[in-house]
């Protein structure tokens, strides 16, 4: 199931058997959450651990919440720090602004606020667009960049990704589905949470739930569909971008689920990185820290610690 990373396949697999049904686990104590305000939005940031900084980006579907398995393992060495995405979760909701380059500005503009000027990313879906713009506008801020299951807007088989019919939420938008989905935004969201697991099951009824609440609030769906409506121009960017300055040059960890993208992140990223390490989260779909987060965490942890 893994190609070319063998040195991280064999602490994986050791947890590939039987996950229990995602719950939302909180973040280990001595984690901080607060605001941090850009001057264009505000963030809200989970921060916690000591050493190296690493962000970990969430996607759509879910906020930063997602990643508290993979902050409690990292916090034992790492400087985490978790933000929600502009428009998402507890961030502030303005009308513009979803093009992944400015996304990336209030990630440096975070990381300017905490001090920090270099970090690792590790980051999923929607999070990896973000990350990307971050990594190629600042490559001198990244030191590793690990993305997980979600093509980048643009880069290599972009066009052929675009026509899977499984995708058809990159078009769905508007003022008229924000009003068909506003009070049945549970009804929408376990679409995606059924369609891209490997078992559905395993993203649990208190995860969905609370994630729902989120996408409920006001602004959220907009927020939401208007990630996907950046996307032609995300693309314009990140080929513009790699045309004027090149590919990544940091060490890049494709991940992807084994029922899901698989290796085609990789086939994706070495279209936009140099050097790129292919890997597969086993026995999961799109939901990897739902589904199998023992063996995202191990993957993830092994990449992060080859620069130690």
């Amino acid at each position: 199931m893994l190609r070319n990373l063998s040195l991280l396949g064999a602490a994986a697999l050791m947890f590939a058997a039987n996950p229990s049904p995602a719950q939302i686990v909180p973040f280990p104590a001595g984690f901080e959450t607060g605001d941090i305000d850009t001057g264009e939005v505000t963030i809200h940031v989970r921060t916690g651990g000591h050493g190296p900084a690493v962000v970990l980006l969430h996607g759509y579907a879910e906020t930063g919440d997602m990643w508290s398995p993979m902050a409690a393992d990292l916090a034992r060495d790492h400087t985490v720090i978790v933000p929600d995405l502009r428009g998402l979760g507890l961030s502030s909701r303005p009308e513009g602004g979803y093009d992944k380059m400015t996304q990336a500005g209030d990630i440096a503009a975070v990381l300017d606020r905490l001090k920090i000027a270099r970090a690792d990313l590790v980051t999923h879906d929607i999070g990896n667009m973000v990350g990307f713009a971050f990594a190629a506008q600042h490559p001198e801020r990244v030191g590793r960049f690990a993305l997980i299951d979600a093509p980048v807007p643009g880069i290599g088989p972009w066009e052929d990704i675009l026509k899977n019919p499984l995708l058809w939420h990159f078009r769905f938008g508007g003022p008229d589905m924000e009003r068909l989905v506003a009070g049945r935004e549970r009804i929408y969201l376990d679409r995606f949470w059924n369609e891209f697991s490997a078992d559905p099951s395993r993203f649990g009824e208190e995860a969905r739930s609370h994630y729902a609440s989120l996408y409920a609030l006001p602004g959220a769906m907009h927020a939401g569909f208007a990630q996907f409506a950046a996307f032609d121009r995300d693309a314009e960017d990140n080929r513009a971008i790699l045309a004027e300055r090149g590919r990544l040059t940091m060490p890049v960890l494709a991940l992807g689920g084994e029922k899901s993208f698989g290796p085609v992140m990789a086939t994706v990223m070495r279209h936009a990185a140099e050097d790129v390490r292919e890997g597969i989260v086993p026995d999961a779909g799109h939901w990897v820290m739902e589904e199998n987060p023992q063996a995202t965490v191990a993957l993830v942890r092994a990449f992060l610690d080859e620069a130690r």
